[in-house]
């Protein structure tokens, strides 16, 4: 089947940009609204990252402030890992991930984001077979579907035990948010 053909090549070769190969200069939020559609892939048209988006994962803390209107190359690494793992896990849980890393520095972390991508898709790459016939695409749609089912729990359980490690850190209000800008 071409289709599966197609999509196996897809899921062996495409991959985010390196640390090295994203840009090196600060982009302002179109631009990166622009960029970021080459970093995952993906089938359809629908708009899966708004500027609305962006500032929500600030808003929340997932991703850095921008410097002035201009965003780096961290930030362009954060928002492919949480673009990738918001496809499977709320987005809380994703910038959570993309996270824990953080201390490692956003090089690191997104070097390992693309390492274990890389296995993932390879992984399933080798479950296609292009030679299928339609009679056995249900069958495969069922395996693919309980083995996404299967990781997601534990991708689940795993994040229960890493949310009970961390100390809670207490919410700020408002008032101590504005303070701590000034």
């Amino acid at each position: 089947m071409e289709e599966l053909g197609e999509l196996k090549q897809r899921l062996e070769t495409q991959r985010p940009a390196p640390w090295d190969a994203l840009p090196d200069l600060s982009l302002y939020m179109d631009q990166v609204i622009g960029y970021m559609p080459r970093q995952l892939i993906r089938y359809g048209e629908e708009e899966w990252l708004t500027s609305a988006m962006v500032n929500n994962y600030i808003k929340d803390g997932l991703l850095p402030r921008a410097e002035g209107k201009r965003y780096s190359r961290t930030h362009l690494t954060y928002l492919t890992a949480i673009c990738a793992l918001k496809q499977v896990l709320p987005v809380k849980d994703a910038g959570m991930l993309a996270g824990q890393h953080a201390g490692e520095g956003a090089e690191a972390m997104y070097a390992r984001f693309c390492g274990e991508l890389d296995k993932a898709l390879k992984d399933t790459a080798e479950r296609l077979d292009p030679e299928l016939g339609e009679k056995e695409l249900p069958a495969l749609a069922l395996e693919l579907a309980l083995r996404s089912y299967a990781d997601k729990l534990a991708c689940q359980r795993v994040l229960d035990l890493l949310r009970q490690r961390r100390p809670e850190t207490p919410k700020k209000s408002k008032k101590e948010r504005k303070e701590e800008k000034q």
